[in-house]
């Protein structure tokens, strides 16, 4: 079987790797490129577990191929905090307990962050709207919410 050589930018930086015509871009991020923290929750594009920004779109993953991603910009839960400082929305997600197990966060955060990339004031029912493709088991769905509100507030400068 041959591989193919792809080279792609992954958080800002330049990357190169080999993959089969049939691994996932989840796959190569997680067992070549160890950015871990996409998650393979379904490998059917329903939990949003493994949401990555890919030329500007949230896109789940696992349903990416490799191979298709040669000359794309990739964005991952790896590139969200700016070295020790969290972003915004990691910082809500700490201070108001929107995460639990960490199976779902990283997708929630990179879908929460397109959002707000998009519409920096969004509603709750936007918000809900918006992340209805991210499932999550331990939370309620409320806590998540709650956060990306407060993020969104903190990002625009408004008063807490």
């Amino acid at each position: 079987m041959s591989k193919y050589h792809v080279t792609t930018t992954l958080n800002g930086d330049e990357q190169e790797f080999l993959c089969d015509a049939e691994e996932t871009l989840l796959d190569v991020l997680r067992d070549q490129l160890g950015h871990t923290g996409s998650k393979e929750g379904c490998s059917s594009g329903d939990c949003g577990a493994c949401s990555v920004m890919l030329d500007g779109r949230l896109v789940c993953s696992c349903l990416v191929l490799g191979a298709e991603v040669n000359g794309s910009e990739i964005e991952t839960i790896e590139g969200m905090a700016d070295g020790v400082r969290l972003h915004p929305l990691q910082q809500s997600f700490l201070e108001l307990e929107g995460l639990q197990c960490g199976v779902c966060t990283p997708g929630v955060l990179v879908a929460a962050k397109a959002l707000l990339d998009r519409n920096p004031d969004p509603s709750e029912t936007e918000i809900r709207y918006w992340l209805a493709g991210n499932l999550c088991r331990c939370t309620g769905y409320d806590k998540i919410v709650r956060s990306v509100m407060d993020a969104a507030a903190k990002m625009r400068g408004d008063a807490r």
